[in-house]
């Protein structure tokens, strides 16, 4: 009996793959290297703070919020020019597919929330939606 659940969860599992469109599948691949690439310099920069009193990890674990605390996206990546941190890359929340805009630092404050910290910015949803998509480096 447990081979046939697994042998028909394998099929599930293949069968959803294969409905995939290619926009999903480069949109899933695009992700996957945005999180590679955050990783590999979060663990570069270790426990220096690097913008707004954080350090890249709790920037990367951070929610994009209101003033209210309204989650507008996700912390993807912290952008550099050198050694300065210009911006961040947040993926805008319930984006389908998944899409990201650069936001300044400029504006930009601290929020706490329980044992977290959000990032907090004056701009509505519709102001950070009309944000240029962001270019996302593919290596």
């Amino acid at each position: 009996m447990k081979f046939a659940t697994l042998a028909a969860l394998s099929s599930l599992a293949l069968s959803v793959a294969a409905c995939q469109s290619e926009a999903e599948k480069q949109a899933d691949a695009m992700e996957d290297t945005v999180e590679r690439q955050a990783d590999a310099s979060a663990a570069a920069s270790g426990d220096a703070q690097v913008a707004l009193g954080l350090t890249e990890r709790q920037l990367l674990d951070a929610d994009l919020v209101t003033a209210d605390g309204t989650e507008l996206g996700d912390v993807a990546q912290v952008r550099r020019s050198g050694s300065t941190v210009e911006g961040l890359l947040v993926e805008i929340e319930d984006s389908n597919p998944d899409r990201y805009v650069m936001v300044p630092l400029a504006g930009l404050s601290t929020r706490a929330d329980g044992n977290d910290t959000d990032v907090q910015t004056s701009m509505t949803a519709a102001q950070l939606a009309a944000l240029p998509t962001a270019t996302l480096a593919t290596n």
